[in-house]
């Protein structure tokens, strides 16, 4: 009865203490007594752990060395904006030299000008900003008086002269402030510097750097690794001309809205509707609220109701009609992902965090989908990758080769002649 007992796993917990069975039971047999689903569990936990603690680590590693991760992703991003006017050039028989300097000096000329716009109409409506901003506290001081918290103008001018007495008596710590912003400047200068360094050896000599890096890897994981780099980098390539695309759109149509309205600062309002434009749907809807603040504040109810309606409409002409037609239905992400990515981006590294979140989580994406998809087992370079598509397309597409291509001997090293890259 004892041993009856003993073939399960309640009696050789719960067996009499007389029982001659060893207790060193066979792993094989204690292995079989656990229950499938706690085996799995158990096996995809443990891996799940060593995952989240790499994850954790590289983070910790991007956080830590962020004066030079951001440069880096600037030039890369930067670099894949201008690749394809630098091969639009070079197929028109221009040196390639030349080309990249063309790319670089425009694109320097552009950000120079947009600047020189917006300081100029800043000041040259200096003075009417002014104006309407002595108007606009008097009005408030005026509806703070009427409303139902019935404040005084003497408790209004005493607030005042408190918030007035508070900046005088902290000057020790807006001097430290300034130095901190000394600091932060040099911070900035520095990894201008390093964005445009490698923004222009990315372009000049980008595919010999993925082929360094596809050699550190392990022979049979180069084929994987150099077809999956390929597919991330045609997906942010399209991503940068598309929403650079989309961010002048939204740009263009709010800043003539505020213009029409006779809403100051308009090609300000433009620029910064622009960048914004970069962190999708959370972008757009901050600048559109400072649209419509500034309307508030310097036009009143009416205009401000309108400015409202122009950047709703601006937006729903985004959502419905630009967003579907250059990203394309079938790759659009769903905006509940997109505003989970940019919230984790800012909250790990700030700005930069939500202005790269995307584009990141765009590139691995389709990376993990092409390494998971075995297109590059059958042969030792990628499959091949449509290049007449339209600027939409984001995600690599397959096209059948009217010649198979022929597998590599199993100890040569994948070439990255055909790498897109700058």
């Amino acid at each position: 009865m004892a041993k009856t007992t003993e073939k399960n796993w309640w009696g050789r917990v719960f067996r009499p203490a007389d029982s001659p069975v060893d207790d060193r039971a066979p792993a094989s047999e204690i292995e079989d007594d656990v229950p499938r689903a706690m085996r799995i569990a158990g096996a995809w936990s443990w891996r799940l752990l060593v995952i989240a603690a790499a994850l954790a680590v590289l983070i910790f590693l991007v956080v830590q060395l962020r004066l030079i991760v951001i440069p880096l992703f600037i030039g890369v991003l930067v670099s894949a904006l201008l690749t394809p006017f630098i091969e639009l050039l070079t197929r028109h028989r221009w040196p390639r030299g030349l080309a990249i300097a063309t790319a670089i000096l425009g694109t320097v000329a552009v950000v120079g000008g947009l600047l020189w716009l917006v300081i100029w109409q800043i000041t040259r409506e200096f003075s009417e900003v002014q104006q309407r901003t002595a108007v606009s506290f008097n009005e408030l001081k005026t509806a703070l008086l009427q409303s139902p918290l019935h404040l005084t103008e003497t408790q209004i001018n005493d607030f005042i002269r408190d918030m007035l007495a508070t900046v005088q008596n902290d000057s020790q710590t807006l001097l430290s402030g300034a130095l901190s912003l000394g600091s932060t400047l040099g911070h900035v200068a520095t990894g201008l510097f390093l964005a445009i360094f490698c923004l222009v050896f990315v372009l000049i000599d980008g595919r010999g750097i993925w082929g360094w890096l596809v050699r550190l890897t392990p022979m049979k994981a180069q084929p994987a690794i150099d077809g999956a780099g390929k597919a991330g980098w045609f997906t942010l390539t399209n991503y940068a001309r598309t929403q650079i695309l989309v961010a002048s759109i939204d740009a263009f149509g709010i800043g003539l809205g505020a213009f029409l309205l006779g809403v100051p600062l308009a090609i300000p309002i433009g620029v910064l509707v622009f960048l914004g434009s970069f962190v999708p749907i959370v972008g757009a809807v901050v600048t559109g609220i400072v649209a419509v603040f500034v309307a508030l504040v310097y036009n009143g109810w009416f205009i401000a109701l309108l400015m409202l309606g122009v950047v709703l409409l601006v937006q729903q002409i985004e959502g419905h009609v630009l967003q579907p037609l250059l990203m394309g239905a079938a790759v659009k992400v769903h905006p509940l992902a997109v505003v989970l990515v940019v919230a984790g981006g800012t909250l790990v590294a700030g700005i930069p965090g939500a202005l790269f979140a995307v584009p990141v989580a765009a590139v691995i994406n389709v990376m993990f989908r092409y390494i998971a998809s075995g297109a590059w087992r059958t042969a030792g370079l990628p499959s091949p990758l449509v290049v007449g598509d339209a600027i939409w397309r984001t995600v690599p597409t397959e096209r059948r080769a009217l010649k198979p291509l022929q597998p590599r001997h199993a100890k040569t090293a994948p070439e990255t002649k055909g790498t897109p890259n700058a």
